[in-house]
């Protein structure tokens, strides 16, 4: 059996006729549309490279998740004799994960590790030296303002997801994102490798479109 379902991957990734599966290493990934005073932020406190905070970041992404969603549901009991119903009545979105090759600048780290800072509500006009001297206590900025020059939500976070051609694609842009985690990062005096980070973003939600 084993055969017979690896003879098929290989005859559905070698014939044209039937290359017709969407494969895992065709996406692209635009990160932008970061509000002025992140921005300004990023570049005055953490010296992030302007074309990272111009979009240049996604270019970066190793490797990122399709969102996904599901439904709360409630249940209802006895209006039928022995069946129990369940009805939908919120929609979850759920965090998607994002990672980076880190550049030997390090403007992907200080990109990421500035925006949660920022986030949190640290107003530094200093750059990074004396840290250990700033108040401990913040207050957290707002996530969006009724100015949008403002708040830490994300413009845009979009994934588009392409077949080898370009001629037919899919594209998930996430409303409202910011980075959610950061996950630690192993270094070691073993065999190098590229260094990588992985951020999990929180959004409202997605919106899927872009097909052709």
């Amino acid at each position: 059996m084993a055969t017979v379902i690896q003879k098929f991957k290989m005859d559905v990734l070698n014939r044209t006729d039937i290359t017709k599966l969407s494969l895992t290493n065709q996406y692209q990934v635009n990160i932008s549309g970061i509000t002025g005073t992140l921005k300004s932020y990023l570049e005055n406190v953490y010296s992030v490279d302007a074309n990272y905070l111009n979009g240049a970041i996604g270019i970066m992404c190793s490797e990122a998740t399709l969102p996904s969603s599901s439904f709360a549901t409630a249940e209802v009991k006895d209006n039928f004799q022995g069946i129990n119903q369940q009805f939908a009545h919120t929609r979850m979105y759920l965090d998607s994960d994002f990672t980076f090759y880190v550049d030997r600048k390090y403007n992907v780290l200080k990109f990421f590790e500035g925006w949660m800072d920022y986030i949190s509500g640290d107003n530094r006009v200093d750059g990074i030296n004396g840290l250990a001297s700033q108040n401990y206590y913040r207050r957290f900025n707002y996530p969006m303002q009724s100015s949008d020059t403002v708040g830490y939500k994300c413009g845009t976070l979009a994934i588009a997801k392409f077949d080898r051609n370009f001629e037919h694609q899919v594209a998930y842009e996430f409303i409202n994102a910011f980075p959610k985690a950061m996950t630690s990062i192993p270094v070691s005096y073993g065999d190098a490798d590229i260094l990588k980070v992985t951020i999990q973003f929180a959004y409202d939600r997605y919106v899927m479109g872009g097909w052709n």
